[in-house]
């Protein structure tokens, strides 16, 4: 007959070699992703650092309502392909990038 501390003195983990990596692979996980967030944080910076102090203003009441006026309706299908705002195009986007 089984006592009680037999019973708890018996081990019914399994094999606990099996198990002996994930320490080791915690650990690295963690570092690794520590590292990535530190490199991460250091490129937001840098571009962050290259953005002008300023913006140039943008089209005051007046001008907007002149703009307004100029654009084509988007579904009459004789639409411009040309944008009325100063917001930069494709390779000025990859120039500043």
């Amino acid at each position: 007959m089984l006592t009680t501390a037999q019973v708890l003195a018996e081990n019914n983990f399994g094999d606990t070699r099996t198990g002996g990596l994930a320490g080791p692979m915690g650990l690295f996980l963690i570092v690794l992703l520590a590292i990535v967030t530190i490199l991460l944080i250091r490129n937001m910076n840098a571009r962050l650092r290259r953005l002008p102090d300023r913006f140039p203003q943008q089209a005051g009441p007046a001008d907007r309502d002149q703009t307004d006026a100029t654009v084509a309706d988007p579904t009459d299908g004789m639409a411009s392909q040309e944008s009325p705002t100063n917001a930069p195009n494709g390779s000025q986007q990859r120039r500043n990038g």
